[in-house]
Formats: C-alpha cells, structure tokens, sequence
C-alpha cells in the first residue's frame, strides 16, 4: 500500500486552475491565530514548569484554622473624671455585619480597593497586569495589584515578607479562602481587620474613633473617607490632613459612581457635606501626653506583662492639665525668645502626692523627652526648705539671729546673688530673701549630712553629695521628687510618694489593681512644720516670690542655679503642690532669669486655674487671714477674659 504523500504547509494551500498557488486572502487573521497560538501553548508550558513548586509552596500553606489573630493589649487612659487621655496598642472595634450596613459603605471599600472583587477568583489577572505595566511606565512600584481576598489572606495566615515566596502563597491561599467563604464573608473580614493607622483596626473601630457613631450610621462622606485612607493611614488622617482627606474621598466617591455604587447626584451632596463632617471629626484631647507616656511606663510594674486589653483611671484632672499645658505655652511664647529660655516644666499634685497635672515641656510634638520626670537639673535655693527645717528641727526659731556676710570655706567663697550682704538678720528674714551665706552657716552649723536626712526624709530620692555647696542647691533632682518632697509642708508633715493611677481593670471590668495605700507617715513634727510654713509665706508675701501671690494662703521658695542655668519657683497651698521649671535642655544660660520672675508668673496661673471652685484654707500650723471668697474668679476673670 502506498504512503500517504506528506504535505506541508504549501503543500496544502490551494492553488488555482492553471496550478498556481492562491495568494492568502487573510495574512493578518493567520498571524492573529499564531500569536494567541503561540501565547497558549507559553502559557501551558508554564503551568507545566511551575506546577512543581506551585505544588510546593501549596504543601506549605497554613490551614484556615491557623489563622493567628495577634495584636497588642489596648491600654486605654482616663483622668479621674472619666474623660480619656490616651489610648496606646492596637484598637479593635466589635465586629461589622455587612447586612447591617447601608449598601454604600462596603461599596466604598470594594470601589477604590478592589472594583472586581465580585468577579474574579481571588487573584485579579486584569489587576496585575495593570500595575505591571503601570510600574513599568514609571519606573518603579506605583500601583499594587493585591484583591481584597489576598489582602485578607497576608492579614490572617502571613507575613508582611515582601518576598516571591509569599506573594505565591498569598496568591494561592486567596484562591483557596475564595472557595470556602462567600464573597461577602470575606469582604467581612477584611474590613473588620484593616488597619486605619494609630493603631486602629477595622472599619467600626475607626468610625467610632472618628466620627464617634458606629459604622452603620456613617454617611457618604464618611464612609468614603474611610475607604480613602486605606491607601495611606497616615498620609490621609482627617484628624491631621483634613484637606488631604478630603481630596482622597473625592476620588472614592468618583470611583463609586463609576461602578454605580451611588449617583452623581449623591456624590455631589456628599461632597457639599465635606467641610462640615471633617470639622466634626473626633479629635482625642492632645493634653497630657507627657503624663500618658509616665503612666504607660508604670503599668507593668502594677499588674505585670500586658496580656490583655485593660482600662487604666489616673488622677490627672484634664481641666487643669489643659490649663497648665496653656499657662506655659502662653509665658514661654511671650518671653521665651527675648529671655533665652527654651524650655519649661509643671507638675500639680494634691496633697496626698496624686499628679493632677504634669507638664513635661513646652511642645510634646517638638520633643517627647519629660522634663518633669526625667530632666536632673540643680535646684539652686528651691532646696533651702530642707537647709532651714533641719535648722529649725536642730533648734532655730524665725526670730533668731544669723549673720549674712562673705564667708569663706577653703577656696569656696559662697556669695549672694545681689553681691551685697546685710549683716545680723533674722532667721526668718534669711529665708525670705534668700541670702545665700546665711544658708550656707545653718549648714555648717548644723551639719550637711542632717540636711542631707531632712532632703530623703521628705522624699528627695537622688543621691546627695555631703558637700556644704548642697545647701545652694548644687545636686540635683527632678521637678516631680521636689514637688513631692514640698507635699509635706501642705498636708501637716506626712511623706508621699507622687503616684497617677488609681485603679487597672480588664475590658470585662475585672479588678486587676485599685490603690489602697495612704501616705508614708509624719515626717515633720507639728512644732517645726508651723515654723517653716510661716517662714515659707513670707517667700511670698516680702521676699524673692512676690510674684507668685495670687492672694490665697500659700508658701514657696524660689531657685536659680549657677549662671541662670535653671530657675524654679516650687509653692503649695493647703489644695495643692506646684513646681515650675524653665531653662534650656542644653543647659544654656538664661538672660538672668530667676526662680522670681518667668517661673513665679507660670506658678501664680497655675494656681489660679488650679483653685477655681476652692474655698482659700490656712496652710497647716498657721492661721492667715483669708481674702475674699470671689478672688479667685476674678483672678481667673482678668487671666482669661472669661
């Protein structure tokens, strides 16, 4: 039997009667045909090629069941009204249905995220291709190519590697999610886990953290906000990039009628709703931030590793700590530039050692470093209290005698700060006008090391060097252990220790710590105390502070350290006990400022502010005559304006 001739290609194009090959009638359709042909049989070669490690990585994956849903506790801060001051980890709302959604919220999602969500398998061909070639033209990655389903898939099961490893499991775990949950189901769990920045997680999260409703009475705008800044938390946080927020919302919203999730008409409506919802937007109190830090650093120590959400009441009154945060900013911005001071502190606590207020500097953006907690600076005289009680306690009394006049002590010649001395004066007077020799003989009278006791007794907790120069306050402390160390002259001698938190609870409102403890007992005796508080008035009333009287029975001292470094002006009342702080973190000198001027003007505010609603009281030990009841409010009256 014959063999079949062979025929190629030419063989078989027809010819016409005469023999002759036909010429092709349609050369482009065949090379159309070719290509596809071609790109097919590529496109099955690599599913041959890489069905190997596909099978690889898919041996690797993790199961549904696996998903690991870690974050870290939420620690959440209030002051002792009630009000929150912060909020630290990450912060998870209750879960969204999206039946009980208005249809126009997951839209917003679906629309700028991932407009094929409903229609692709769980990996987006279209969408890679697009971003590929959209990086291609610029050079770089501009445009992600992630479904929604793949970002839920890296979210649950993986690591945020940008590695080709993970992009293929990503990639076939989103096929493998595809198959097991509805469409809506995943759409679920992506907006209740994606991440809108600062911490918060899911759309009911982040709609109660900015617009303060639950997520099913967003509106349009809202929610298109919302889905804008997926792309960027940061970028576009309508707390601090309103009109960024806006722009990006315009896009959303334009996406949203392109896919017909709503109307031109109601883009626009939405649109002219804009500036009025972004003015609206809940912007958690910024005060407090150098008090929120403290704390958070002290909630360990309480209740042990954080392993849990947990709702922590502090003292802090926030009306007095916004106040404070103004005083200082006011006073600074003033008479910083001009005086060279950068830099400021204020501390507020009751007289049982509870921080109503903590200033730890001028601008808590510009620099979180807690100048009332952390910053060891000299105290210069707003030491003397433990020079003189010590003198007191060894057997001084207001009305005796000591001499001011140059002494010299080796090579040491203390002087004071007028350069002029004034002879015999009074215990009293000495104080009051804070002679610096005068100081430096109690001590040495007394003894430096019974200072040194009289300092930590009181609750100076630095070390102090045995030097007689620590009379003039040449160690140095924190403005919060002065502060405390100060309380006892408020509270009738007892010792605290400054303290913030009042209670811990878990968010099911189990106890986890509650304060119990009181003070650290008398440390003053009553007979010395009464000296020391009438002598600690006279500050005030004639000596170096007559710039803090704000007319209430208080006491204080002042401090300026060597070369006008750092100024203090340290007072309490029988309310409360105030420090301040001002000078320059490098340790610049100041253009002579002193414990009596700039900081004596930011303690009189704060005290006034702090006092609205109190009743003046004699401090303990002495009996002042008391002004009258409306002082404070016209003292506050003519600060404000109010």
């Amino acid at each position: 039997m014959a063999k079949a001739k062979r025929h190629t290609p030419d063989d078989e194009t027809p010819k016409d009667e005469g023999g002759s090959k036909k010429s092709r009638k349609s050369p482009r359709r065949f090379r159309a045909s070719t290509v596809v042909y071609n790109l097919l049989a590529v496109l099955v070669w690599c599913m041959i090629i890489a069905g190997v490690p596909l099978a690889f990585f898919a041996l690797d994956l993790p199961t549904v069941d696996e998903a690991v849903l870690t974050r870290r506790p939420n620690i959440r801060l209030f002051d002792a009204t009630g009000w929150e001051i912060a909020n630290f980890g990450d912060i998870y709302g209750a879960s969204v249905n999206l039946k009980t959604l208005p249809s126009y919220v997951p839209a917003a999602v679906v629309s700028v995220e991932d407009r094929r969500f409903y229609s692709h398998p769980g990996v987006d061909i279209r969408g890679l291709a697009r971003a590929f070639v959209q990086d291609i033209k610029a050079g770089a990655r501009v445009q992600g190519g992630s479904t929604i389903t793949q970002q839920v898939a890296k979210n649950l099961f993986l690591t945020p590697d940008r590695t080709i490893a993970r992009k293929v499991k990503e990639a076939l775990l989103a096929v493998k999610l595809e198959r097991m949950f509805t469409k809506d189901e995943i759409l679920s769990l992506y907006m209740n886990r994606v991440y809108f920045g600062n911490g918060i997680y899911g759309f009911e999260a982040a709609s109660e953290r900015f617009f303060n409703r639950p997520a099913k009475d967003l509106t349009i705008f809202q929610s298109a906000v919302l889905a804008g800044l997926l792309k960027a938390p940061s970028h576009y946080n309508p707390v601090r990039e309103p009109d960024r927020a806006k722009e990006r919302a315009r896009v959303v919203l334009k996406t949203m009628v392109e896919t017909q999730a709503i109307t031109p008409e109601q883009s626009t409506a939405a649109l002219n709703s804009a500036d009025h919802a972004l003015k609206a937007v809940a912007n958690p109190t910024s005060t407090g931030r150098y008090f929120a830090d403290w704390v958070l650093s002290q909630v360990d120590s309480y209740i042990g590793a954080v392993d849990r959400d947990v709702i922590v009441k502090t003292t802090l009154d926030g009306r007095l700590q916004a106040q404070a945060e103004t005083v200082l900013a006011k006073h600074l911005d003033a008479s910083g530039e001009k005086l060279n001071v950068g830099q400021g502190a204020v501390v507020v606590l009751g007289t049982d050692g509870a921080v109503r207020a903590m200033v730890g500097g001028r601008d808590y953006g510009d620099s979180q470093f807690n100048r009332a907690t952390q910053a060891l600076r000299q105290p210069g005289s707003a030491f003397k209290p433990f020079v003189y009680l010590a003198g007191v306690e060894a057997g001084y009394r207001a009305d005796d005698m000591i001499t001011d006049a140059p002494l010299k002590i080796g090579k040491w010649k203390p002087q004071n700060f007028t350069n002029t001395y004034e002879g015999p004066v009074t215990y009293e007077t000495a104080f009051a006008k804070s002679l610096n020799t005068a100081a430096v003989r109690v001590a040495q009278h007394v003894g430096i090391n019974a200072v040194i006791n009289v300092a930590h007794r009181l609750g100076i907790a630095e070390k102090l060097q045995p030097d007689l120069s620590l009379s003039l306050g040449s160690g140095e402390v924190t403005l919060l252990e002065l502060a405390g160390a100060y309380t006892p002259f408020a509270n009738g001698g007892q010792a605290v220790l400054p303290y913030a938190i009042e209670s811990i609870t878990d968010r099911d409102g189990k106890q986890l710590y509650v304060r119990a403890g009181g003070g650290l007992g008398q440390v003053i005796a009553p007979e010395p105390l009464a000296v020391m508080n009438h002598m600690m008035t006279q500050v005030i009333a004639r000596g170096t502070g007559t710039a803090a009287a704000f007319g209430y029975p208080a006491g204080g001292k002042t401090g300026t350290s060597s070369d006008f470094r750092d100024a203090w002006f340290m007072g309490f009342t029988a309310d409360y006990v105030t420090g301040v702080w001002v000078g320059n973190d490098s340790g610049a000198y100041m253009k002579k400022v002193t414990g009596g001027g700039l900081p004596a003007q930011v303690w009189r505010a704060v005290m006034i502010a702090a006092h609205v609603g109190h009743m003046p009281r004699d401090l303990p030990g002495t009996t002042v005559e008391a002004p009258p009841e409306d002082l404070i409010s016209r003292f506050w009256q003519a600060l404000t304006g109010n």
